[in-house]
């Protein structure tokens, strides 16, 4: 078996345990024992946020100070306070190392996506979607290690514990993060497997941009959106114009570029793509046993699944 305690591949199949790898990482681990095409990676355990305060010898005040929390000027401060005890609470150096072990394995100093994944997200009753953050295009073992510190600081951020606080899951503190090589995404979207909008399972609804999805995600700009037939075809489309789209950066990062106005103007998706994403969301729907909301991008005309959850109100 390929776990080191703290530290699980996608590929293993302790990686479908949300209680390990959360929601994000069991999903991916799920995807990627299928055969789905899901970029390589590894999951930094749930249990680990907590393990490290715990070695500091602060995480029964970090639950205190969740428990106390209410929304409002005095619920800010609690969340800052609780952040900066996180960030000052890093990895064991048993941890880090591991981390570092894991992150060069999949590559010299190769681009990777740091990405939160609490275990009581993406479940059918509820989505912890963008309660917690991502960074992109993260490049060397320490800024790894940064980016994992960051995300746990991240579950504890003023929305994060409302969220948290709504759903009775304050002093949950089991939160995994997973690190995920970078697509250099050509573009990038979301596929609904049943339209959510209209409530119809006979055809499915696809919003795409170009470049990276966090400038569709961030709501930079308004994306082409398709409606599709379960048989791959193209029922409808609305163009979006699209004058700028978020890339990587050589050293580490993304920046956003503008669009000159033909490529602003453009259809994002041709017909084959479009095919391509409704055979994957019935493959993913079939899998999963439910309507599916999913993230995948395009990197030099290869589809990429990036995340796949149920589609909740």
């Amino acid at each position: 078996m390929s776990v080191i305690e703290d530290v699980i591949w996608l590929d293993d199949i302790e990686c479908h345990r949300a209680e390990l790898a959360g929601g994000k990482g069991a999903s991916l681990g799920r995807m990627t024992g299928t055969g789905m095409p899901v970029p390589p990676g590894f999951v930094v355990a749930a249990s680990a946020l907590s393990d490290s305060l715990a070695t500091r010898g602060v995480l029964e005040e970090v639950r205190d100070l969740a428990r106390s929390f209410e929304a409002g000027a005095e619920g800010g401060r609690i969340a800052g306070e609780i952040q900066g005890i996180v960030l000052s609470s890093p990895p064991s150096e048993v941890l880090a190392e591991h981390i570092r072990s894991a992150y060069q394995n999949l590559g010299p100093d190769v681009p990777v996506a740091v990405r939160s994944s609490a275990c009581a997200e993406d479940g059918e009753s509820a989505s912890f979607a963008g309660q917690q953050e991502t960074y992109l295009n993260v490049i060397g073992s320490e800024n790894v290690l940064d980016g994992v510190v960051r995300c746990w600081a991240s579950f504890f951020t003023e929305r994060a514990l409302f969220y948290r606080r709504s759903k009775g899951s304050l002093t949950d503190l089991q939160l995994a993060v997973v690190v995920q090589q970078q697509i250099a995404a050509d573009k990038s979207g979301v596929i609904f497997t049943t339209d959510p909008i209209r409530q119809r399972s006979d055809q499915m609804v696809i919003e795409a941009g170009y470049g990276l999805g966090e400038a569709l995600v961030s709501g930079l700009i308004t994306p082409d959106n398709y409606v599709a037939r379960r048989d791959g075809t193209l029922k409808k489309a609305r163009l979006g114009r699209q004058d700028q789209m978020t890339v990587r950066v050589a050293g580490g990062g993304t920046t956003t570029v503008r669009l000159d106005d033909e490529a602003a103007g453009s259809q994002v998706l041709d017909e084959d793509e479009i095919s391509q994403l409704v055979a994957v969301g019935l493959e993913l729907e079939a899998a999963f046993g439910s309507p599916q909301d999913i993230e995948w991008a395009f990197e030099a005309d290869r589809l990429y699944v990036l995340q796949s959850r149920p589609i909740t109100t």
